[in-house]
């Protein structure tokens, strides 16, 4: 990958995320990672900028017959994305969508309850909130959780990830006020291409990172 860095992980690749956040001199309040591949990021970021560790949860919206193929993505507090030309592509029509909505959207409310346990969701307003994730492809996930924090009180929302290509960082600038992204290259097929260990991260493992921010 020529002119393109590998990051050793997600935690070498968070620490260099939140020295990007600091170099530019974005005053960030709190990081909202979201699960699960985020967290280690998240956990990593947060302790470069001294500041607390939350979580933002959504969960992809799959296509008919192919649920691995995001044709959208809906927020835990239901907020959607839908990318229409996949939709349209897939096949998809408005009762399926609808009826894969109701479902993720409480799959995500479970997921973050589940993380969160006694905890209370955090107070944004007034807060700069850097959304923190291991790299975007077609961002899906991403997208469903900006739109969920555009509808809070919250002053800034500033994406940081490692990684994703140029079309998807573009379009993401839309969505939140400001973006950072570390690499963007070309020739993009993955995010684990850009990282020289990237095993998955369990339920379990992303909550030992939350956790260990209280």
């Amino acid at each position: 990958m020529p002119n393109t860095s590998r990051f050793k992980d997600r935690t070498e690749a968070g620490e260099q995320l939140g020295k990007a956040l600091r170099e530019r001199e974005v005053d960030v309040d709190m990081v909202l990672a979201i699960p699960r591949g985020g967290l280690p990021l998240g956990r990593a970021v947060a302790d470069v900028l001294d500041v607390p560790l939350d979580i933002v949860v959504a969960s992809k919206i799959g296509a008919p017959g192919n649920p691995e193929y995001a044709i959208g993505a809906v927020a835990s507090d239901g907020s959607v994305w839908r990318n229409e030309r996949a939709f349209r592509g897939t096949g998809s029509d408005e009762e399926y969508f609808q009826q894969e909505k109701e479902k993720e959207a409480e799959n995500a409310r479970q997921k973050a309850e589940r993380y969160r346990g006694e905890r209370s969701e955090p107070d944004l307003a007034g807060k700069t909130v850097a959304v923190v994730d291991d790299g975007v492809a077609t961002g899906s996930t991403v997208r469903a959780c900006l739109e969920m924090l555009r509808k809070t009180d919250a002053d800034r929302v500033v994406l940081a990830v490692p990684v994703g290509p140029p079309d998807t960082v573009r379009e993401l600038r839309e969505l939140a006020d400001e973006v950072i992204c570390l690499e963007t290259p070309s020739s993009f097929r993955g995010v684990g291409q850009f990282y020289e260990r990237f095993d998955q991260v369990s339920d379990e493992e992303a909550m030992a990172y939350f956790e260990s921010s209280s």
